[in-house]
Parts: C-alpha cells; structure tokens; sequence
C-alpha cells in the first residue's frame, strides 16, 4: 500500500525543501521505495537531489498540464534509489492553464495512481493556490515543518483552515500526520517559547524529533546531495534519521 505524504507550509523559507529531500533519503535507506515530487516551480528539491533543473527533458509540468503518464518524467536519484518527479520554473504557468480545467485539484492525484511505492513525499510550494491543492488532494498524511520563530503560529492557522477545507471539498481523509519544529536554536528563549506554544495546541501532532540550525544541513543542497550523503555524522543528519523512524512509526 503507498501511503503520500505532503510537506506544506505557505511561508517559504521554513525548511520544507530539506525536509522533504532529508526525509525522503532517509526512508529510502530503510529499504522503502520512495518517490519524491516536487511541485514547487522553484524546483529546489530536484537541485537537493543532484538534478539539474534546467536540463530537464521531461517535468511534473507534462505531467499535470500535457497529459503525459508520469512514468515518463520520473527520474532516478543516486540516493538509495529513491526516484523524482522532477520540477521548474516551468510549472509557475501551471496554476494559470489550469484554471479553467475540469477537475483541476485532481491533477496530481490521478497522475499518481498505481505506482509501486511505500512512500510518496510531496514538497509543496510556500504558497496555498492550486500547486498546494493538489497536493494536499493527492495525500493521505500531512507534514507540516514550522520555524521556531515568531510569527509561527500565525502562518500555521492560515494552513491548517486551508488544510479543513480541502477535507471538507476534496479530501475527507487527509490526516495531520504531524508539525516538525526546524531550524531550532535551543540557545534562544524565544525558540523554547514557541516549542513550548506548538506543543500546547497540538501536544498530540507535535512530533518528538526537533531539526536544529546546522551549517552542514545548509550546505548540501548546493551539492545536490541529502545530508546523508554529504555528511551522515552531522548533528543535521542524526534528527533527520530520527524522524524518518518516527514517521514509520506513526504511518505503519
């Protein structure tokens, strides 16, 4: 059974990205089948696992909007054989051509049928438009990765009536799997206040792994590897895999 995982959160710069490429490494080295799918025209996941975002043959943009099968697009990473459905900035007109199309949040959905996989993470794009939606439409779990910081919670109350309304229109069983604190900095008190504030809300989603600020987990991304694969002794690297475990252990 493939369970899909989408990672969202409409403010960018969260840790989202790295938190789907780290995962999603990090299952695949348990010996799961994992396929990740980048819908964020960004592209940032597809350059985090080694692919060149501006050679790109085929995209999850043939995918959703030419009617490509996505079997096409599919790429394989060097990373434990994880694949990738890979994106750029191509896929920014996607929101637009699909406007005015017929079952449009379903897009992604449809296209992910049948595949033989244990785990489809989906990194959504920090936005809540239509990219977002079918994300959101396509999974079963949602991960939500929050920034220890201020303005926290605000951008998490946003998402989460998002998150109620695409299970009251299109996705009646799409579960909170669980909110992710990253970039922590246990040295501020501020950060300790807003664990502290997310745990209070959510004591039961709020997951037990906390990814701290990590100069190595940074790095990476511009060496197009996973932190498992640029520097598995990293303290980045040490709570990444510790969460890959907890997620196994709440999905199965």
């Amino acid at each position: 059974m493939t369970r899909i995982i989408a990672i969202a959160n409409q403010k960018g710069g969260v840790g989202k990205t790295t938190t789907t490429v780290n995962l999603g490494a990090y299952l695949a080295k348990t010996g799961k089948k994992i396929l990740v799918v980048d819908i964020d025209p960004q592209g940032n996941t597809s350059t985090g696992l080694g692919v060149d975002k501006n050679k790109l043959k085929y995209s999850i943009y043939d995918v959703l909007v030419e009617g490509y099968k996505v079997r096409t697009a599919i790429i394989k990473t060097d990373y434990y054989g994880l694949d990738l459905l890979p994106a750029n900035s191509v896929l920014a007109a996607a929101e637009i051509e699909l406007a005015n199309e017929g079952k449009r949040e379903f897009r992604l959905k449809e296209s992910l049928q049948n595949l033989d996989y244990d785990y489809i993470l989906i990194d959504c794009p920090p936005s809540l438009g239509l990219l977002t939606v079918n994300g959101l439409t396509s999974a079963d779990h949602l991960i939500i990765p929050v920034q220890s910081e201020f303005y926290a919670l605000e951008g998490l109350g946003q998402l989460l009536a998002t998150v109620k309304r695409v299970r009251q229109a299109l996705n009646c069983e799409l579960d909170l799997l669980g909110i992710v604190i990253t970039m922590h900095n246990q040295r501020t008190s501020l950060a300790g206040q807003v664990h502290e504030e997310i745990k209070k809300h959510f004591p039961d989603k709020l997951f037990e792994t906390i990814i701290p600020r990590n100069i190595r987990l940074a790095e990476a991304p511009s060496y197009g590897k996973p932190i498992s694969h640029y520097d598995r002794f990293s303290k980045g690297a040490k709570h990444y895999k510790k969460l890959a475990r907890e997620v196994i252990r709440r999905v199965e």
